[in-house]
């Protein structure tokens, strides 16, 4: 199977703190790959690497096959990113969250694509709310929605369910498996052990900065 993602030899320090020291990975198309770690771990920092967001000391890391240094507005145009915390506006409604989202991508007839999202990620019935309104999980699936505008063939989901509660996390699950079998890679990083068996093909643990 073909390979979305591959990192060889990432590293990335701060000053004296070795943040990456030397992290190799592979992850197949359509799969979904879990980073496993605990806080301060790094996972973060290789998101950001490999969304372009930071750039590492040495070693190389290609995304949908572009060079993450080399080529970041290739990579930049096939991914989306669902960070910690939540991105959405409060002000907003759920439904012009994802229409702001579509205008910004350049996405043709945005209110179709935002009620398409909103249906699928089963939040039609709140679409004319403000975004304050909404639970924990609610405003974790409209981040999701909102990261899915243009279906991008990589997602990066960085810690998704961290703070939510045992339905609400449950959710989001049922959402990352729909997008593999979509045929989306998702890339996904963890603390929960039982969130990157339940929901991975392939594990990697972060450890010390390197990956076991």
């Amino acid at each position: 199977m073909q390979n979305t993602i591959q990192v060889i030899g990432l590293k990335k320090s701060y000053r004296d703190l070795h943040v990456l020291k030397g992290v190799d990975l592979e992850v197949a198309r359509g799969s979904i790959f879990a980073l496993l770690g605990s806080n301060g771990a790094g996972k973060t920092t290789v998101v950001k690497i490999l969304t372009t967001l930071l750039q590492q000391d040495s070693g190389t890391a290609t995304v949908n096959g572009f060079d993450v240094v080399l080529q970041p507005s290739q990579v930049r145009q096939s991914i989306s990113l669902t960070g910690q915390f939540a991105a959405v506006d409060d002000i907003l409604t759920g439904r012009e969250n994802i229409v702001m989202i579509a205008r910004l991508r350049h996405i043709k007839h945005p209110h179709q694509v935002a009620d398409d999202l909103l249906r699928r990620l089963g939040l039609t019935a709140a679409a004319n709310r403000r975004a304050a309104t909404y639970s924990g999980g609610m405003r974790r699936r409209l981040d999701i929605a909102m990261s899915l505008v243009g279906e991008s063939p990589v997602i990066f989901l960085d810690e998704p369910t961290t703070g939510l509660d045992p339905e609400a996390r449950i959710e989001v699950w049922n959402i990352i498996k729909e997008l593999a079998a979509s045929g989306t890679t998702v890339f996904l990083t963890t603390q929960y052990l039982e969130e990157a068996e339940q929901l991975a093909n392939q594990i990697a643990i972060l450890h010390e900065a390197g990956l076991s």
